[in-house]
């Protein structure tokens, strides 16, 4: 087995970030208990900030970008885990403090690791990855709030990017009405109904300045953008109804009022992927094997090499990348 292998390195010196295709040891790799051979990796909204330099993620150069990875263990010192195991890692630290998941090899701890399901395969854990994980997450707050099929539609922002494209497809396999808000209404219109939206609304409809109580639309809603958006989305969730929240592509404020809250008894469900405890993640992975369609996973996936990632980075960030994009390693 060679020890050398390749990797996408981001450094920085003052202010100016780089990023290059490099070939690297096992040793320059952090510390860790399991070894991985990556098989597949993708590219996240906060992978491309981090990529870009856009915001600052990465806190520790040089560093390895990638919050996910899939692959199959090579050596593990954690009883939990045998060479050949089929493994994913979301978050925890990856692509920001610890190399993460653009590379061919990984170092990690075994508390970051969970089995794969036998029906998900490592090329289907990435094209789910952190955004379509994130997604069951928020699918997951909806049901804890009680908001089942029949209580009403539900919203789904950022409704062409990958949280949003996982969201969909969940929340109509599981007989839910799915109101898609995107700001490429038009363009995006016939991608979003095949993953099972049943309305298509235009997001700038929600991005400008609302007001505090707006005219009931939906049951729930699932948001990855923030700001204005956000707060208008809360004005216009029906009495008893929740909002899952999971990003801030729009933006980290939040200029709402406490109406929607005391006056329709709305809740807003924050939704954290990065330090989700095992249990929960495990529920999510297995809730993903059992309700995501993965005929429209492979819809809504393109594959790229790891030299395209510096690419991709800008390009997500700048809201053309559709859907999920599988990096095969």
């Amino acid at each position: 087995m060679a020890d050398n292998f390749r990797a996408l390195l981001v450094n920085k010196v003052g202010d100016q970030q780089s990023i290059v295709v490099t070939e690297l040891a096992e040793t320059d790799l952090m510390d860790g208990d399991v070894t991985v051979a990556v098989e597949h990796s993708t590219v996240n909204y906060k992978d491309g900030l981090a990529i870009s330099g856009k915001a600052p993620i990465i806190r520790k150069f040089p560093l390895i970008p990638g919050i996910d990875l899939a692959g199959r263990v090579l050596r593990s010192e954690d009883p939990r885990f045998q060479s050949g195991d089929r493994v994913v890692a979301n978050g925890f630290g990856l692509g920001e403090t610890h190399h993460g998941g653009h590379a061919e090899r990984a170092c990690l701890k075994g508390d970051w690791l969970i089995k794969l399901p036998d029906n998900i395969s490592t090329t289907q854990a990435m094209a789910i990855g952190t955004a379509g994980y994130t997604a069951m997450l928020c699918v997951l707050a909806l049901e804890k709030e009680g908001i089942s099929p029949d209580k009403g539609d539900v919203l789904v922002t950022g409704a062409a990017g990958g949280v949003g494209s996982v969201t969909i497809a969940l929340l109509d396999k599981l007989g839910y009405r799915v109101v898609a808000s995107s700001r490429r209404a038009e363009q995006e219109a016939e991608y979003l109904r095949g993953l099972g939206a049943d309305e298509i609304i235009d997001a700038g409809d929600l991005a400008g300045a609302g007001k505090p109580l707006g005219k009931e639309r939906w049951a729930g809603a699932i948001d990855s953008l923030g700001s204005q958006t956000l707060a208008n989305v809360l004005s216009q969730t029906r009495y008893d109804g929740a909002v899952a929240a999971c990003g801030l592509a729009q933006g980290p404020d939040l200029p709402a009022t406490v109406m929607p809250f005391i006056l329709r008894d709305v809740t807003l469900s924050g939704v954290n992927s990065v330090e989700t405890p095992r249990e929960k993640r495990e529920k999510a992975w297995k809730r993903l094997a059992k309700d995501l369609d993965f005929a429209k996973l492979d819809v809504m996936t393109s594959h790229a090499r790891l030299d395209d990632v510096p690419c991709l980075a800008i390009e997500i960030v700048e809201g053309k990348v559709r859907g999920r994009v599988v990096i095969d390693l």
